[in-house]
């Protein structure tokens, strides 16, 4: 149901791209007038240091059905993401950079993926890509280790040019640089049905990127911390709990040798008294001790937290109600 009446809405993140800005609003307008599209055009301004804003603004002044949100300073795509998603008034939601870079073109073909063949998320994939080696050989990498981790078998994460379901993006939540990984997030939260339609990538043609080969590094982090979450956030007793188990029984297990072995060569072979502490393997069985009992508290604390926050909040996602009106 779309209360709203409007059919898109375009999330575009940008930092430092006033050149580029009115040549892709006009282009989106154009694509929305042909194919007959009610829309709205978000720009999120992510604390740009030149004109960007002026240009939103004024650009909102001569289409109503341009919008511009300002941060007061660079919180990152993530974060502009995340703020435009929870403003959104459209069914489907597409995603574009506004480095000119993700072609308007693909909208409609992204929306009928959405509408007619009911993907809930569809990702865009550049395999023909106008980016140099230094770019495109960390990015195929990047990829696969992704798809390996998180069993999202897309080509691309990383692209910007995406289209949603409304209910996945209202539905998720992402911060610090996860936005490559929506994808991922959205399949872990019961948005299982993601798609991928190959997308035309056109060269840079104002300014530079904003990004460089740190993002990789920081992405990858970030990838880990995402599954770890998802695997043990709810129940992180079985992960440091086992892990912490293990190491006390390995640990006890090797100091319970080493002490028996001690006693039976003093009493029963008679050897000289040596102390058990000059075999380093006793300090090692100490450490193993010592550790796999913080582990096993940390997953204690962790439930603890854990049952808290499911108390307040209980944000498990629900996706359809019967009997609302029955009375008991």
């Amino acid at each position: 149901m779309i209360d709203s009446g409007i059919q898109i809405s375009v999330v575009i993140p940008l930092f430092n791209e006033e050149e580029s800005l009115p040549e892709l609003s006009a282009w989106i307008e154009r694509v929305m007038l042909a194919n007959n599209f009610t829309y709205e055009i978000l720009f999120i301004d992510d604390g740009s240091k030149d004109q960007s804003w002026a240009v939103i603004s004024e650009l909102s002044r001569k289409n109503p059905c341009i919008r511009g949100m300002r941060f007061v300073r660079n919180y990152g795509k993530t974060a502009a993401l995340q703020t435009g998603f929870q403003a959104v008034k459209g069914q489907v939601v597409i995603t574009m950079d506004a480095d000119l870079q993700d072609s308007p073109d693909e909208i409609p073909g992204l929306y009928k993926m959405i509408t007619d063949e009911r993907y809930d998320l569809v990702s865009g994939w550049k395999k023909k890509r106008f980016d140099p080696i230094t770019k495109t050989i960390p990015t195929k990498l990047f990829n696969a280790a992704t798809r390996g981790i998180s069993g999202v078998t897309l080509h691309d994460f990383n692209c910007g040019l995406k289209a949603y379901r409304k209910e996945v993006v209202q539905n998720i939540t992402i911060y610090g640089e996860m936005h490559r990984y929506i994808p991922v997030i959205a399949k872990w939260n019961g948005f299982a049905k993601i798609g991928e339609k190959v997308v035309q990538h056109q060269a840079r043609k104002y300014g530079h990127t904003k990004f460089g080969l740190e993002r990789f590094i920081f992405g990858f982090l970030d990838l880990l911390s995402i599954a770890f979450v998802n695997k043990f956030g709810r129940r992180p007793m079985h992960f440091f709990g086992s892990l912490g188990t293990l190491m006390f029984f390995f640990g006890s297990l090797i100091a319970f040798w080493l002490i028996s072995s001690k006693i039976y060569k003093i009493y029963v072979s008679h050897e000289p008294f040596r102390n058990v502490t000059e075999n380093p393997m006793f300090f090692l069985a100490l450490v193993a001790i010592t550790v796999g009992s913080q582990l096993f508290l940390a997953g204690f604390i962790g439930e603890l937290f854990v049952k808290q926050s499911v108390n307040k909040t209980g944000d498990y996602l629900i996706s359809d109600k019967a009997g609302e009106t029955n009375k008991i």
